[in-house]
């Protein structure tokens, strides 16, 4: 039985065994986790490598029926930790409940940065993620201040974690094959990753920034009633991807003391 992939699932399958082994290798596997959670395993191509691991069991999560039937008939001893559910619907702490587990998957492109923004919503839960991006996405993600690139997904991933993106796959490795590059990040979660501003104001401020972010963050941020004296400050001359993620957290502390 092979699967065919869906194209509204936005299934592109990983035949490359070294590939495969390189990202399931990706995680640290450090001791605040013993729980893994695959999304999107398909035909496990990467599933097999992640169930040789000791330090950890893996579970996986899989919309696709025909994926689920064919996980169940080939990986027997997984059977009890295929979750047919759609990951972004589903709390995960019926799954893992208050328990640390780490995320790893090849995601579909289009559902991509959701995961992202899932998980940074469960990052009290999540200490460690590894997965492949269509590879604009991975960049944009890791990249630092400064750059175009950079915007709400790169400051919201490293207000929490350390990102580090590792390596490039083509087109080739694929079937079907993708239009684009692919490439692999990791996410390892900051040892303290409360923000010390109000949480939902610091990524209103950011999301804010960045919805106009041709323009200098006194016009862009004018919705939050700034003063006059703060709008000559540095921070509101400046257009928000020249800000790195400390100096929006500050940028948030100014205007919490409004």
């Amino acid at each position: 039985m092979i699967v065919k992939a869906k194209k509204h699932l936005g299934q592109h399958f990983l035949k490359d065994e070294i590939i495969a082994k390189k990202i399931a290798d990706s995680l640290i596997a450090t001791n605040t986790y013993n729980e893994v959670l695959e999304i999107g395993p398909g035909m496990g191509v990467l599933t097999k490598y992640l169930l040789d691991n000791e330090n950890f069991t893996t579970s996986v999560i899989e919309i696709d029926r025909e994926s689920v039937a064919y996980l169940k008939n080939n990986f027997k001893d997984l059977e009890h930790r295929i979750f047919e559910k759609n990951f972004l619907k589903t709390d995960l702490q019926e799954i893992y409940p208050k328990k640390q587990f780490a995320i790893i998957g090849n995601f579909p492109y289009n559902i991509s940065t959701q995961i992202v923004f899932k998980t940074i919503e469960n990052k009290a839960f999540i200490p460690e993620f590894s997965g492949m991006f269509q590879k604009e996405v991975a960049e944009r993600i890791a990249e630092k201040s400064g750059s175009k690139k950079y915007g709400i997904l790169s400051v919201l991933a490293q207000a929490f974690y350390d990102v580090e993106y590792l390596f490039t796959v083509p087109p080739t490795v694929f079937n079907p094959p993708p239009k684009v590059d692919s490439g692999v990040i990791r996410l390892t979660r900051k040892k303290d990753f409360t923000l010390p501003v109000d949480e939902k104001l610091f990524f209103s401020v950011v999301k804010t920034s960045f919805n106009q972010r041709r323009k200098m963050l006194r016009k862009s941020l004018k919705s939050f009633h700034l003063s006059d004296e703060l709008k000559q400050s540095d921070f509101f001359t400046k257009r928000p991807e020249q800000l790195s993620v400390k100096e929006f957290i500050r940028l948030t502390q100014l205007i919490a003391n409004l």
